[in-house]
């Protein structure tokens, strides 16, 4: 059995078109059994392999209908080339189809959270311009309110120093009316008590000259 294992090696490497390695696919069939040589009768190293199994192809006779193939796990083997595939088989694409979708569930679940997310602070972002809004309009409407009571005051304080300053000046002016009061209030009453004297001397002068103008009786007596 040996030998002929040898034989069939040889014979197939003699028959077999060499190709470079590349990966095939089970295809879809059930289980299908690896072999040590080109064909049933040779021992079995690998019970099954099932649908869907990737392997490296290394050689392929198309004499025999066989392939020389390694699997992942690293055993070598003869197969019959009609049960290889070079694209998955259906099951296969379909489990492949299956966890990409799952993959692109999660993803568009993780892109759905992350866009709530999102939404969320961009609706708190809204809210808090909103208020900002709200204040800074409520600022500029205080900051008008006091650039009116500071034009108000600024009027008040020029109209009150106007007013101060008029103040003085009638306070100035009522002085020299005082003080020129004072004034011809004495010279009312020096030129009052000049008039007395004049009067009194006047009438010493009058007590003095009467008498003098009366006619005495002994001159009519002598008349």
């Amino acid at each position: 059995m040996k030998f002929a294992s040898i034989i069939a090696i040889i014979l197939s490497f003699s028959l077999s078109a060499s190709v470079h390695a590349s990966t095939m696919y089970i295809d879809d069939t059930l289980l299908v059994p690896l072999r040590s040589g080109e064909g049933t009768g040779f021992r079995i190293v690998h019970k099954g392999l099932p649908s869907g199994t990737a392997i490296e192809i290394i050689e392929q006779n198309k004499e025999t209908g066989y392939s020389f193939v390694r699997t992942k796990g690293g055993t070598e083997g003869y197969l019959p080339t009609r049960y290889l595939s070079a694209e998955p088989i259906a099951k296969a694409k379909l489990a492949k189809a299956e966890k990409e979708l799952n993959q692109l569930r999660t993803s568009n679940k993780d892109l759905n959270t992350k866009l709530n997310a999102l939404q969320g602070n961009f609706n708190a972002l809204e809210k808090d311009h909103a208020q900002t809004s709200k204040t800074l309009n409520a600022n500029n409407t205080e900051l008008a309110r006091v650039k009116s009571v500071s034009a108000d005051a600024l009027n008040l304080d020029r109209s009150n120093r106007e007013l101060r300053e008029s103040n003085e000046e009638l306070r100035n002016q009522l002085e020299l009316l005082e003080v020129e009061n004072a004034r011809l209030k004495d010279k009312s009453e020096s030129n009052m008590m000049l008039i007395g004297g004049a009067l009194v001397l006047l009438g010493v002068i009058l007590a003095l000259i009467v008498p003098l103008l009366k006619p005495s009786k002994k001159n009519d007596s002598w008349a």
